[in-house]
């Protein structure tokens, strides 16, 4: 650890690289978040609150739901709301789910990011699981203190009136002035073996400690979830089949890559010079071309007064804001590469870094550090302007008739318009709108998805609009057992395209279920296959599958092999979906309770008559004389791609009317507390079929396979997370 205090020049050229993205202050107590972006622990509190803000007033509805559990967060300080809101608020979109299986399954918690801006997983523990970034919060107190040099660090024991500290002990977490400090370290004694460094105010551990074990101390480094670990965490806890290596190695290793990129960028420095000088003029020539095309945008309305006063405001509007974003772009781009010279910005950061000496504290800081200094080498390699310097897309066109100036305005027609795609698109416990172009690909650089609810009582419902940088958009929050309309247009800078056609989805009949398939429990690993993510499962017909039939004299009929959910429900109204692949040939689905799972999947029998299932879907007549009681399962056939209706006392006797085509994605609600279920066409939530079910048991969903199958569990749509590059 070091007290030297910064140079006055890299002090106010690192300024940028110590601002929180939050509160736009100086950090204060960052903590690391698993992107490797850092936030002051105050502000990872107060977004929490505004994020989960909307979400309690939400609760009531949700209150039969076991899968919605309450987070409590104290309120955050006045002084700083208006300044986390803003970024708390461009954040609300991607809302916040806590989430646990039964009494077993921790919920997690979901961070947006305000530096990277997409959703991370704070894990079980949420804030408590995150390290403090003690290199960053060194550098931020010792640019603290060379700004305010001027102001003398006290020491803290000195009798009235105190004398300025010439050095502060790690150890006592305390300043001291040359007498005092003889006095409460005398030679010979303990405290004259602590650590000591020039006059500060930041005391920070000597060590850094594992936050899931208190007591243990960080001696590995997980390359899997790229962060610090303790010894118990590789033994028995949540990094336990994770790769990881040596504190030693990975500081080593990272602190050469790290070096190397920075002596590079430091070689370049006079390359850098070279393109920031081009920006500048490269603004000049946008200024100029931006006041250029005002004035003739001006002379052309004022030629058509009469007919354009009203639009001629709008256009000019339009072509500042233009000009001042191109600006603000390659202003940007200047302050990044003037980030690239020697003691400034990024390098200058960088280059402080290097002065830590502390492995746990370099190597959580230097990662995301190293990925930066790799973008900042990549893009001296492909220099490009930020921003065009035309505008030719401004210049109105006055040789029209007046009758159609009525319609003039900055559409143009070289930006197409985008069309959602509805196949891509799907609405599961959350929206996902995606679209395209089908003419010109990338004809626009933003667009504006707008949604709706369907309301017979509302018809004329205000649109909410959010904005997208790619051409698909997640969308939270919506109401369960509901229409909604979306619509998208493109922006070329101001340009805009027309609205694309309205596309309607429907939103499931109930909270969206989460599960896997249970690997344990009645799993049969020779006749069935599942994925290493436990979303997938077939049906694979082998030799013990051939043996098995050998005992059948009559006719074709083996054992079914179940697999159920991992997940048990015992109240509330929950819905999950899933894709039965086409070729398969017999498929039952629907949901059982605990009992009865332990009566098929713990007294298996090979069937060799129809008549052993109940709902097998013939004419045994075991489905007629227990169709009206309440049964504790309720299972539907599916195969050779069809969708079987179990027979009813009031049902027509032709079984062709009891056969539909097999939806590409099935879904399944119930409803524990009116003890029914119901079987759905997913992508219409058509319902196909509902019938009564005793569930004073807890139920699963469950699943057999005959022969050749596959069944696919439907996949949460989540936010999507950034995807880090790491050769180590």
């Amino acid at each position: 650890m070091e007290g030297d205090r910064l140079e006055p020049v890299t002090i106010k050229n690192i300024e940028r690289e110590l601002i929180c993205p939050a509160c736009k202050e100086l950090f204060t107590h960052p903590l690391i978040l698993p992107c490797q972006h850092s936030i002051c622990h105050k502000c990872v509190k107060e977004i929490l609150f505004f994020t989960l803000e909307d979400s309690f007033t939400d609760l009531g509805s949700e209150s039969s739901n076991q899968s919605s559990p309450r987070i409590r967060i104290h309120s955050p300080s006045l002084d700083r709301i208006d300044r986390v809101n803003r970024s708390a608020t461009q954040r609300r979109s991607f809302g916040w789910r806590g989430w646990k299986r039964n009494s077993l399954t921790p919920r997690t918690t979901i961070f947006p990011c305000p530096g990277c801006r997409h959703d991370v997983d704070l894990g079980e523990r949420g804030i408590n699981g995150l390290f403090r970034n003690f290199t960053l919060e060194t550098i931020v107190e010792r640019y603290r203190q060379a700004a305010r040099a001027a102001t003398a660090i006290m020491c803290d024991v000195c009798k009235p009136p105190p004398q300025e500290s010439t050095k502060s002990c790690m150890d006592c977490s305390a300043s001291y002035c040359n007498e005092c400090f003889k006095i409460h370290h005398p030679w010979g004694t303990v405290k004259a073996q602590h650590e000591y460094v020039g006059p500060t105010t930041n005391f920070r551990p000597k060590i850094l400690m594992c936050p899931e074990h208190e007591m243990e101390r960080v001696n590995m480094y997980c390359e899997i979830c790229r962060r610090p670990v303790c010894h118990l965490c590789k033994l028995g806890g949540s990094h336990a089949n994770h790769r990881v290596t040596t504190m030693s190695t990975a500081y080593k290793t990272l602190k050469e890559k790290l070096s190397k990129d920075i002596e590079y960028l430091i070689s370049k420095e006079s390359q850098v010079k070279g393109q920031i000088s081009e920006l500048g003029l490269l603004m000049k020539e946008t200024e100029c071309n931006g006041e250029r095309a005002k004035e003739e945008a001006s002379n052309n309305f004022d030629k058509l007064f009469d007919v354009l006063e009203e639009r001629r405001s709008a256009a000019l509007r339009a072509i500042e804001a233009s000009k001042n974003l191109r600006l603000e772009r390659l202003q940007t781009q200047i302050e990044e590469y003037q980030g690239l010279l020697e003691n400034s910005g990024l390098v200058g950061y960088a280059q402080e870094v290097l002065k830590e000496t502390d492995q746990s504290c370099f190597v959580q800081t230097a990662k995301q550090l190293h990925i930066r200094i790799q973008k900042a080498t990549e893009s001296l390699k492909s220099f490009r302007p930020a921003a065009q310097t035309s505008f030719e897309d401004y210049v109105i066109d006055i040789t029209k008739q007046e009758e159609v100036l009525g319609d003039l305005s900055f559409y143009s027609s070289g930006l197409d318009v985008p069309e959602i795609n509805e196949e891509k698109s799907r609405m599961y416990n959350k929206a996902l709108i995606c679209w395209e172009h089908l003419v010109k690909e990338d004809s626009a650089d933003t667009y504006i998805l707008e949604y709706r609810k369907l309301n017979r009582e509302e018809e004329n419902a205000t649109w909410q609009e959010i904005e997208a940088c790619s051409k698909s958009k997640v969308i939270s929050d919506l109401e369960n057992n509901s229409s909604y309309a979306f619509r998208v247009r493109g922006y070329k800078g101001s340009i805009c395209s027309p609205w694309s056609r309205e596309v309607i989805l429907h939103t499931p009949a109930a909270p969206v279920f989460s599960f896997l398939f249970d690997d344990k429990c009645g799993y049969n690993s020779e006749r069935l296959m599942l994925n290493p993510r436990r979303t997938s499962v077939e049906s694979r017909a082998g030799f013990p599958l051939l043996l098995g039939a050998e005992r059948i004299q009559a006719g074709c009929y083996t054992t079914l092999d179940y697999i159920i959910g991992d997940t048990g429900i015992t109240k509330g109204k929950h819905f999950w979906a899933f894709h039965v692949e086409s070729y398969s040939f017999l498929v039952k689905v629907g949901v059982a309770s605990n009992t009865k799972l332990q009566e098929w999947l713990h007294n298996p029998r090979d069937v060799t008559s129809p008549r052993y299932e109940q709902d097998s879907g013939h004419d045994s007549g075991s489905e007629d004389t227990c169709f009206d009681s309440s049964q504790p399962f309720t299972l539907i056939t599916l195969g050779m791609n069809k969708f079987f209706i179990p027979k009813a006392p009031t049902a027509p006797k032709d079984s062709a009317n009891r056969i539909l085509p097999m939806p590409s994605c099935i879904g399944i609600c119930l409803d524990c507390d009116r003890g029914k279920v119901g079987f759905y066409d997913a992508d219409h939530m058509k319902c196909l079929y509902e019938r009564q079910v005793d569930c004073s048991g807890t139920m699963y969903p469950a699943f057999a396979l005959m022969g050749s199958a596959g069944i696919h569990l439907e996949e949460a749509i989540t936010a999507k997370y950034l995807e880090y590059r790491d050769d180590m």
